[in-house]
């Protein structure tokens, strides 16, 4: 039976979190999975999932959101991905030579997205967007590198040069990535006016942001304008705002694109498909100098590739996207009820698509607080809902989504308290969360 508010306990979560801390820098093998990035002493270590729902070690059962940063989108233990992957495993995993396995997800893959030609399979989000810039560069004979002012594009130099994370990244690749802004055509502009940018690098939309009438299509002209190929982020899109991608979506075609998250429902597989002129340089068939696109020991294992090639069964005419979006859409009336009811709408608030929703929380300036974050995540985590977002999947069912507007009820008079009081003080057990990536361990330092 699920613990109750009263008996719930992290205690076994807390003595093994602190020796995976002894094993492991940061007590995670992702920044945003770790210990600061959850109430402190409430950041529970899990033991497995079915469906939205998971246990912790605790024998706590909660409603997950985010699942797996995104990349399950149908449920955890998803059965036809299990069979998938069981019966490929079977006949063998990795081999000396591609597979048949490797050109039927290839054709399948080119099928949902008719705007590529050729695709590479990995197995990270970063393997594909580097190669996507190596590529780039190539083509273009240019190393600087455009990119939108969006969280997150690679655990690689280029990219996480430009966060405040840049330790141990030269200068040089630093200075070769630009930042321009999302929906603002002028500051991209501005960037490509001296015709040195390899690519532009952005998602076409976000949880946060939907992009404003023309803008990608001017995105497009601009990227032809100057000779800058155009690279479009699919990681959190594709197979949440279709199995097309977002490039479906809104229209318009990039040079290249980069793939990952649920295009295998959690199992690691990652791609990189673009036009034919320019993946071919990572070929056989160029009389080009040949670009190092990818070339990865477990890119073609079975087991990811059995497991892609089944979402792409389940996802026939998008209906795990529907699924998601209908969620998405009780969850947010459940939500905005029951905050309106109990006065603070100004303080709590939800943002994005129905299928990939944020949740805001304000202090009592109604000012963005990581401390009144915070301190809902902690009630929310006491009342079996775990998440550092509503991101849904299309497992979550109508009585998933009314457990978790019951629990939001019932964490919304502890925020009403902090409001009235102007602080947390006294609520909150434990140091605020900190941003996932920033310069030093403070304020979530951890002593050994």
């Amino acid at each position: 039976m699920p613990a109750t508010l009263a008996d719930r306990t992290f205690e076994h979560s807390n003595r093994l979190q602190q020796r995976l801390h002894d094993l492991v820098p940061g007590g995670a093998h992702t920044y945003s999975r770790g210990a600061d990035q959850y109430p402190e002493h409430m950041a529970p270590v899990l033991t497995h999932g079915h469906g939205c729902r998971v246990w912790d070690v605790d024998g706590n059962e909660f409603v997950e959101y985010g699942m797996g940063l995104r990349s399950v989108t149908l449920g955890h233990g998803y059965q036809p991905v299990v069979d998938a992957v069981s019966a490929a495993i079977a006949g063998g995993v990795n081999f000396s030579r591609p597979t048949e396995l490797e050109l039927a997800a290839a054709e399948d893959f080119l099928h949902l997205v008719p705007g590529a030609d050729m695709v590479k399979f990995a197995k990270n989000g970063s393997d594909v967007t580097t190669a996507a810039v190596r590529l780039a560069r190539a083509a273009t004979g240019r190393s600087k590198v455009a990119a939108c002012d969006q969280p997150f594009f690679s655990t690689d130099d280029w990219f996480i040069g430009v966060t405040e994370m840049r330790g141990g990244i030269p200068t040089r690749s630093q200075k070769d990535t630009v930042r321009f802004r999302y929906n603002d055509l002028d500051s991209l502009a501005a960037v490509l006016a001296n015709d040195d940018i390899a690519c532009v690098f952005l998602e076409a939309a976000t949880s946060a942001a939907e992009p404003d009438p023309g803008f990608l299509a001017g995105v497009r002209n601009l990227c032809d304008k100057h000779g800058s190929l155009m690279v479009f982020d699919e990681m959190i899109t594709g197979f949440r705002w279709s199995a097309h991608g977002a490039q479906a979506v809104y229209g318009v075609t990039p040079d290249l694109s980069c793939w990952g998250k649920a295009m295998g429902n959690g199992f690691p597989v990652s791609a990189l498909a673009g036009k034919r002129e320019f993946m071919e340089l990572g070929g056989l068939r160029t009389d080009r100098e040949r670009v190092f696109l990818l070339s990865t020991t477990h890119g073609p294992e079975t087991s990811s590739l059995a497991a892609f090639r089944a979402v792409v069964r389940a996802y026939k005419d998008d209906q795990p996207v529907r699924q998601m979006e209908r969620a998405g859409r009780l969850l947010i009336d459940g939500v905005q009820s029951v905050v309106q009811t109990a006065g603070l709408a100004d303080y709590l608030q939800l943002s994005g698509k129905p299928s990939c929703l944020t949740f805001a929380t304000k202090d009592a300036a109604q000012l963005p607080s990581q401390a009144y974050r915070t301190l809902f995540l902690q009630e929310m985590l006491l009342r079996g809902v775990l998440g550092q977002s509503f991101v849904v999947s299309a497992a979550h069912s109508d009585t998933d989504i009314e457990q978790t507007v019951d629990a939001v009820r019932d964490a919304l008079p502890q925020y009403r308290r902090a409001v009235e009081q102007g602080s947390v003080q006294g609520l909150l057990d434990g140091r605020p969360v900190a941003p996932a990536i920033r310069q030093f361990s403070a304020p979530r330092q951890v002593v050994a």
